[in-house]
């Protein structure tokens, strides 16, 4: 791999794992404060299995990205899966802000949807684009499936309190 090539995936993993870094900071001090006092759907994980979860996922999605951006940037197709990649990205940071910072629990749920749907698109086009760049998100999507699950199984348990 070439110096050009290692900077590319090393920029996909670091502003991959930032946006998670940013989401982790309206998380962390909404955890033992107004999150473990939410009821909760059944096979919520614990608490101290969502970290190695999302930096694992992260790492996932910035190699994913690469793939893509390795391809070069200079058909329709490698664009709208790079691009999508990025606004896919800004979404999953917003939505911890805003269940998380806001402690809006419907508004995190119309939030996750949008994402699921973007990470559906990013990974159609991903697909399209490098094979290993696709399948590299589906647990991304599996992961984030389950969490809309618990975001949606928080909102209607919680509707008393909710936003």
């Amino acid at each position: 791999m070439d110096l050009n090539s290692i900077i590319k995936l090393v920029v996909s993993i670091l502003a991959s794992l930032a946006a998670g870094g940013i989401g982790s900071l309206f998380t962390f001090r909404a955890i033992p404060t107004w999150y473990t006092s939410l009821k909760k759907p059944r096979y919520t994980p614990p608490n101290r299995a969502f970290g190695p979860v999302w930096t694992t996922l992260y790492i996932l999605m910035g190699v994913s990205v690469f793939l893509v951006w390795q391809k070069g940037l200079t058909t329709s197709s490698t664009l709208v899966a790079f691009v999508l990649f990025w606004i896919q990205l800004a979404v999953n940071a917003i939505w911890s802000v805003i269940f998380f910072g806001m402690k809006s629990k419907g508004g995190g749920v119309i939030t996750i949807i949008v994402l699921w749907v973007l990470i559906l698109a990013t990974m159609i086009s991903s697909f399209r684009v490098s094979g290993w760049a696709g399948g590299l998100l589906v647990p991304y999507i599996i992961w984030v499936s389950i969490a809309s699950y618990l975001n949606i199984g928080v909102w209607l348990m919680n509707k008393s309190s909710n936003k």
